[in-house]
């Protein structure tokens, strides 16, 4: 029976959303927006563990009340990237997990995923080859520009998409992506990609937005209560 482990990074400081702690600690609706997404996944019975990986010199986490019955296991693993703050987690993990078990990389600051969304994922990868991850086709159409903000390409939209997380892997399959890579991956499927593999797309939804910037909370709390 396969077997579900997920990773939180919460070792970024949110400097786009200039506020005066990581944005993932920021209060949506109640409280902090990291703790949305963990209650989700503990929510979940399929979901094995949750591991959350933080900056060795967090200050913040202490504060939080949880749930004594189910809590994440912490981790003070954060390094100078998303990937090496992962790719640390998972050592870190190492005696806890096969290497066949799956991997949910789900980004801290993109509490709108619910539990239906989440089994979508499992649902759709848990006897994939390879694994992949939430995303969602492109609606709008892109310009790209040059220096000076002139467009100089319209890019078609069509087979594009807007990557989302959780994004799902096998451990030592991920583990040998990020360990490999020549240089510093945007996401868990950039690395898994190079590989020469590739990862299944899962359509995601609107409300599992990442919160980068102060007006995403607005929307994300709309969304939120209109749920």
């Amino acid at each position: 029976m396969a077997r579900f482990h997920v990773i939180i990074p919460a070792a970024g400081a949110g400097n786009r959303m200039a506020a005066a702690m990581p944005k993932q600690y920021l209060p949506l609706c109640g409280k902090p927006i990291i703790l949305h997404s963990i209650q989700t996944f503990l929510a979940c019975p399929r979901i094995a563990d949750v591991h959350l990986a933080l900056n060795p010199e967090d200050c913040f986490w202490r504060n939080l009340t949880l749930e004594a019955n189910r809590r994440p296991h912490l981790h003070y693993t954060g390094g100078d990237s998303r990937a090496q703050t992962v790719l640390n987690t998972l050592e870190a993990i190492r005696a806890q997990v096969d290497d066949e078990n799956w991997i949910l990389v789900h980004d801290a600051a993109r509490p709108g995923l619910t539990v239906s969304l989440l089994n979508d994922l499992l649902d759709a990868l848990e006897n994939d080859a390879v694994g992949g991850l939430l995303a969602l086709p492109l609606a709008d159409t892109l310009k790209q520009s040059n220096a000076d903000s002139r467009v100089i390409n319209t890019i078609p939209r069509e087979a594009l998409w807007q990557a989302q997380t959780p994004q799902m892997f096998r451990y030592a399959l991920l583990k040998k992506a990020l360990e490999s890579f020549s240089g510093t991956p945007t996401d868990e499927a950039q690395a898994v990609e190079a590989l020469g593999l590739q990862p299944k797309l899962v359509v995601g939804s609107l409300r599992n937005m990442k919160i980068t910037y102060p007006q995403d909370m607005v929307l994300m709390e709309m969304l939120m209560q209109k749920r």
